[in-house]
């Protein structure tokens, strides 16, 4: 019998007085704005951040700048242009802020001054620009943008216009969703009057940031404005490598030196401390393992010398913020599926500052020290900006600066969160959100979604999603349990390694203790349970129709999924991934093979029974279509109730509200046609 401990979450109290009425809906959560991280003005008075807002009927959204007075608390829209407005910096001096606008066409660097007035345009370059950074000294803008460094195959072939064609010599030829095109992403830097435009990566095949999920976070001036370090990954086989370095190149002669050079893994994220001593960074020691812990590293920038700041805690960390007095770091991890914010000095002394039921991202430092900011979500709330004490804070001392969305949730029946601590097979604790939809009667009987996490090494934290939304899934009347199973960071890299070279095992049977933990309950109708999830979690779903000989669930929901391992890694791109997870190519011998037919879901579709939903891209090349179309039509031969929904302009994801709006609609109504639940 499975233990369980449940701790209600605290209903903050604007939801608390909110009368009974509406629920979340697909389309309301494309009526909430999406709130950036904030950068404090350099006198500590201001927050300069965007919000985006959607229109639903033009399929798009519009970003704006704004500047919160942290004084008054008041928030001022900046700009208000029908394009949006982006990646917006404070000058040195704190009088005028420069940001990323396609207003005149191509996205260029606009200044205006913060007390009012015109934007005026900086840069013509005819490529566009993104990632700007101005520089300490006020002198320069860096920034980046796509530079062609391969001929095009009109420059070799000038006689065939017309032909229509790729040529293609080695890997990594497509990524995610887009095709290389001999463009690589390049640093530039241009005077701070948009003159003098310089490339700091002539010829060089690499890009900074390094694609698809790299920022301008990977991008920093030094305290004096000499020199900026960047992050790429320089090597001869990028399919099969993360091997990323820091790279710092002299601003007067454009020499470039790697400081992290024999760091075979992922360093990222450079930081200059403010009095120019140090560079600290976030590396993975393990090659080719995209998963492996992160750590805060610190590079003495006179003598070389690395070491690791956070070698005392089991956390994986995902950003870095010195503090202004270059005495320490403030470090953003995620712990028993949260995100909270760390301190480390320059010792290697850590502890955690923050604490309760949230994601904590985006962080920034007043100048004074004193503050922290950040953006703040939980399953119910998209993020909003927060403020804190840097000597640490729990949830009733952490203050809310937006309020973005308040008046959406003035009128909104929440979900309750909970915590649930389930006992494997083998013993383990295997820890669950398990989310109750609004107006919960624990008299009813209620249908049950096993929600299966992507990754795989990814958690199951405080995220707020316009499609994998627990809120709106709870909204529709359904408890959703939500296991971080194995491979699910934030409880240690053990647990996240477990997953490695067992895709099959431990995690798929956490699958299965959480689903029978909630059977338990006498709120939960067992027949009418569902698995559903995306990436790795599409591919849960097909083990599972494979692997459930006791009939759990109803239907199954797979969004781009693995479905056969040997196609799969024959179409996809990051091939470091899956020669880490799985094992070496099936083909160099009967050991690699028998790993590959293990942990293939197509390997056991004879045993499969249950009605299933297939979503894809088809502009997904991290798991290539065909994955979906090999489940479907299996489905669809075992004469399975199946539906395939694909979206021919989608990657791994489906970002456009239309889209977005039109998967959930497809999602809940199949759910709702073999679950059904109460109204």
């Amino acid at each position: 019998m499975s233990r369980t401990t449940l701790f209600t979450s605290v209903v903050v109290a604007l939801a608390a007085s909110a009368p009974a009425g509406e629920l979340m809906t697909p389309e309301l959560l494309w009526k909430l704005g999406r709130v950036t991280a904030p950068r404090p003005s350099p006198d500590g008075k201001h927050l300069l951040f965007e919000v985006t807002q959607f229109d639903l009927a033009k399929n798009s959204g519009n970003a704006d700048v704004h500047v919160l007075d942290l004084a008054t608390g008041e928030s001022r829209r900046l700009t208000t242009f029908e394009k949006s407005d982006s990646d917006a910096v404070w000058s040195p001096d704190g009088s005028r802020i420069a940001f990323v606008s396609s207003r005149d066409g191509t996205p260029q660097i606009w200044a205006m001054r913060v007390d009012g007035g015109e934007a005026v345009k900086l840069t013509s370059d005819p490529d566009g620009v993104a990632n700007i950074l101005w520089s300490p000294d006020g002198a320069h803008f860096a920034y980046t943008k796509e530079v062609r460094v391969d001929p095009e195959l009109k420059d070799l072939y000038a006689d065939l216009p017309l032909a229509n064609a790729r040529v293609i010599d080695r890997l990594l030829y497509r990524h995610w969703d887009a095709w290389a095109e001999g463009k690589y992403s390049h640093l530039f830097v241009v005077g701070a009057d948009g003159s003098g435009a310089r490339d700091l990566m002539p010829g060089e095949r690499c890009h900074t940031p390094d694609p698809p999920n790299g920022d301008r976070g990977e991008l920093a001036w030094s305290p004096d404005g000499k020199e900026l370090c960047y992050t790429a990954k320089k090597v001869a086989n990028p399919a099969r490598s993360t091997d990323t370095d820091l790279y710092v190149v002299s601003l007067e002669t454009g020499a470039t030196r790697n400081i992290t050079e024999g760091r075979d893994g992922f360093d990222r994220n450079p930081a200059y401390s403010p009095d120019g001593k140090w560079i600290a960074f976030l590396s993975m020691a393990r090659p080719t393992f995209e998963a492996d812990r992160q750590a805060v590293m610190l590079f003495d920038r006179a003598t070389g010398a690395i070491r690791e700041l956070s070698g005392g805690v089991d956390v994986s960390f995902n950003a870095i913020a010195w503090a202004p007095d270059s005495s320490g770091i403030y470090a953003e991890g995620v712990t028993r599926a949260t995100g909270q914010v760390f301190r480390f000095d320059l010792a290697g002394l850590g502890k955690q500052l923050t604490t309760g039921r949230h994601d904590l991202v985006g962080v920034a430092v007043s100048p004074d020290g004193s503050t922290l900011y950040a953006q703040r979500s939980t399953t119910e709330r998209p993020y909003e900006i927060v403020a804190f004490p840097a000597a640490g804070a729990d949830t009733a001392s952490i203050r809310a600066l937006t309020h973005v969305n308040d008046a959406i949730y003035a009128n909104l029946d929440l979900p309750t969160v909970e915590e649930r601590i389930v006992r494997t097979k083998d013993g383990k604790d295997l820890f669950c959100w398990v989310v109750k939809p609004p107006r919960f009667d624990a008299s009813k009987k209620y249908p049950l979604i096993t929600y299966c996490q992507g990754g795989p090494q990814s958690p199951v934290s405080q995220f707020f999603s316009t499609r994998w939304n627990l809120h709106l899934m709870a909204a529709r009347g359904y408890v959703v349990v939500a296991p971080n199973r194995r491979g699910c960071p934030s409880f240690g890299q053990a647990w996240t390694d477990a997953i490695s070279n067992d895709w099959g095992g431990g995690a798929m049977q956490d699958y299965i203790d959480a689903t029978d933990s909630m059977f338990t309950e006498p709120y939960v109708d067992r027949k009418r349970t569902a698995a559903v999830g995306a990436s790795f979690g599409g591919y849960s779903v097909y083990w599972l129709m494979g692997h459930d000989q006791d009939d759990r669930f109803c239907t199954m929901i797979a969004h781009c999924g693995m479905f056969n391992t040997e196609s799969w890694y024959g179409t996809t791109e990051e091939l470091w991934f899956a020669e880490w997870d799985v094992g070496p190519p099936y083909w160099t011998g009967p050991d690699a093979q028998k790993a590959f037919d293990a942990c293939s879901p197509h390997r056991f579709v004879g045993q499969w029974d249950t009605p299933l939903l297939v979503i894809h891209g088809e502009k997904d090349f991290r798991v290539p279509i065909s994955e979906g179309i090999q489940a479907f039509q299996a489905a669809q031969m075992k004469g399975i109730p199946s539906r395939f929904l694909c979206f021919p302009e989608a990657g791994h994801w489906v970002s456009k509200p239309q889209d977005s709006v039109l998967w959930q609609r497809i999602f809940f109504d199949w759910l709702d046609r073999y679950c059904t639940p109460a109204r």
